[in-house]
């Protein structure tokens, strides 16, 4: 390091200003319950709406119900019912200790009474798990496989008192018991599942407690969590409350921290349907690594005691979560319920018939700042991640140099004339540890300086070297790395991380040399319009790539417009701005140094400006959005 981390941008932006908790509001005086209170509430609208139903069942519950319909709803006339939903990973026994405490008189089923044994699941799951480390097959499971449906049915039968049933799965009895059980859905964000797994939580039903933690996340990744939100997607419109599971036992608990809280469901759906009509962030999480640095640690202000960060998942909309605030604090859900409940809001109409329920754009931190190198590694193709781990398209990436040391370097693309069987065979020696891999004597190192930015498509060997601050401007999918060189490290865990030279030399692109990578990845900076005080530039991406980046600079104001399509941002450069709409139509957004943040596809127009408490004396902001889902695209 050459320079003082806090003296590496323009406008010396003050330490910590970084906001690593934002909240989206909930509707104005919406209430958080919490404790015995919240499902004391849910007992309240259980009872009044068995009361309800005792009247429609005296009046005959009709003959088109099903048959088995009838007979539960007749059997439990007058009887409450609550059905408590559970993403998998929430800790149910603790769970379940909270309810006792709240409703005494409740009888507690569980659900998962039901479920198919669980060798006959591990059976069935198993060619999605595949006996690698880290790489699956996609799964198109419904959780009804999972579960004895004749055992449903009997289960279905049994409740004939005021009943709480809980577990993963609780929600598909709604049908089986007919009239309108109150629904609860107790949902978690995917870190916090990771975090718990670290810690020694097992898979849904499962018996790996001490597995290795890439296999843990590997079957959440690939069949637990995909299952899981197909199936809570399915009854978001009759829910009647939402909980923070996060806050169930979390993994690394806060004296501070309340009990986990409920809204209702009205909230959430309004919250969410707001949300996707605004700029807003979600919550980032951060993650050390082998080669992380210190960036991040020194100027956004975190945990001095870790060795280093290497990851911020900033904008990974899969991962992260989101904080919905309101009366009583805030409550913690995935930031994908947004995407499920209001994709064409928020990611626009020709982004959402191209993708589907999934948001196609990553924003991330690598920070090698007194760091190592990251390993050097591959992507896959999209025909061969499609083939072969059932995705829908490929891990297309690019690094934005947020900050770079006078020594950082990129290395990317092949060197001219290289021996391509040499360099494998050179590759499989230095992982057997016989000699360290030449990478120099293969691999273009390019200098990296602040601001520039480098595409990477696909099959074109890379990594960031030390001393760099990369903002990953990518393709969602992110576990899809193939590791060709790891630099004879360890991970954290003590154990090698893995390396895939298989997968990696099938997608190597060979011709993507010193010449093809000079000309298509990098200083492909073009200058777009000049307005005032306002220079628009596209930076990118290759054309192989779907995403278009483009980078503002200006000293007062910018004015933008979301053209129908969901917009992702970072403020580069500059210590302050404020996102406004020229009409109102949102509150003003504000946005520090670092921070990533998204504007829904239904904002339209909006303007970034200086705001009154800004000292740099000139911003940039980077945008990325899918390559032609503008509505003035043709």
């Amino acid at each position: 390091m050459t320079t003082p981390i806090s003296d590496m941008h323009e406008g010396h932006t003050i330490r910590g200003r970084y906001d690593t908790q934002p909240t989206v509001s909930l509707p104005p005086g919406e209430r958080i319950l919490r404790g015995p209170a919240s499902w004391q509430a849910a007992a309240a609208l259980a009872e009044s709406r068995a009361t309800a139903d005792s009247r429609t069942t005296a009046g005959g519950t009709g003959t088109a119900a099903p048959a088995t319909v009838r007979a539960t709803a007749e059997s439990r006339n007058g009887h409450s019912v609550i059905l408590v939903d559970t993403y998998p990973g929430v800790d149910v026994p603790a769970l379940n200790a909270q309810i006792a405490v709240a409703l005494p008189d409740w009888t507690i089923v569980d659900v998962e009474s039901a479920a198919r044994p669980t060798g006959e699941v591990e059976q069935l799951i198993a060619p999605n798990l595949t006996d690698d480390r880290v790489f699956g097959v996609m799964s198109h499971f419904v959780l009804s496989d999972f579960y004895d449906e004749g055992r449903l049915d009997d289960l279905a039968r049994t409740i004939t008192a005021k009943s709480i049933v809980v577990g993963w799965g609780a929600a598909l009895l709604r049908d089986r018991l007919g009239g309108d059980p109150v629904t609860v859905l107790v949902d978690m964000a995917r870190w916090e599942i990771q975090l718990r797994q670290r810690a020694g939580a097992t898979n849904w039903r499962a018996d790996n407690a001490g597995e290795d933690n890439l296999r843990k996340y590997k079957r959440g990744f690939f069949v637990e969590w995909r299952v899981a939100d197909r199936h809570k997607r399915s009854f978001f419109d009759v829910l009647d409350f939402v909980v923070d599971g996060n806050a169930i036992a979390p993994a690394e608990p806060h004296p501070d921290s309340p009990d986990a809280g409920m809204i209702t469901g009205d909230a959430f759906r309004t919250a969410l349907k707001d949300a996707a009509s605004r700029p807003f962030r979600v919550v980032p999480f951060f993650d050390p690594g082998v080669w992380g640095g210190q960036w991040m640690k020194n100027l956004i202000g975190l945990d001095p005691s870790k060795d280093n960060y290497a990851w911020c998942f900033d904008c990974v909309p899969e991962e992260n979560s989101l904080l919905l605030e309101g009366d009583g604090g805030v409550v913690e859900i995935p930031a994908l319920d947004l995407v499920f409940s209001r994709p064409v809001e928020l990611l626009g109409a020709k982004t959402f018939s191209r993708f589907g329920a999934e948001f196609p754009i990553r924003f991330d931190f690598l920070d090698t700042m007194d760091g190592g190198n990251l390993s050097l590694q591959v992507h896959p193709l999209t025909d061969y991640i499609q083939n072969t781990f059932g995705m829908h398209y490929t891990q297309d990436e690019s690094y934005y140099m947020l900050d770079a040391a006078d020594d950082a370097v990129v290395y990317l693309g092949t060197k001219e004339g290289v021996d391509r069987e040499q360099m494998l065979r050179d590759l499989a020696t230095a992982q057997d540890g016989e000699h360290p891999f030449p990478a120099e004597k293969y691999v273009n190192s390019y200098p990296a300086r602040k601001h520039d930015h480098f595409a990477i498509p696909a099959g074109t060997v890379h990594c960031s070297g030390a001393n760099s601050m990369v903002l990953e401007i990518s393709a969602t999918p992110f576990i899809f790395t193939f590791k060709l060189w790891d630099w004879g490290r360890v991970g954290l865990d003590g154990i090698p991380r893995p390396v895939h030279l298989d997968h990696g030399a099938r997608n190597i692109q060979w011709d993507r040399d010193t010449a093809w990578v000079d000309d298509n990845l990098v200083g492909q900076v073009e200058t777009i319009r000049t307005d005032g005080d306002v220079i628009e530039e596209s930076t990118g991406l290759h054309e192989l790539e779907f995403i278009e980046v483009r980078r503002h600079w200006f000293t007062e104001a910018a004015d933008h417009d979301t053209d129908g399509t969901v917009n992702v941002l970072n403020l580069v450069e500059g210590d302050e701005v404020r996102v406004v709409s020229p009409t109102g139509a949102f509150v003003p957004f504000t946005v520090h140094y670092a921070e990533t943040f998204i504007v829904p596809a239904a904002v339209g127009a909006y303007r970034i400006e200086r705001t009154e408490h800004s000292r740099s004396a000139r911003f940039a902001t980077v945008k990325a959005y899918v390559r032609g889902s503008r509505t003035s695209d043709n």
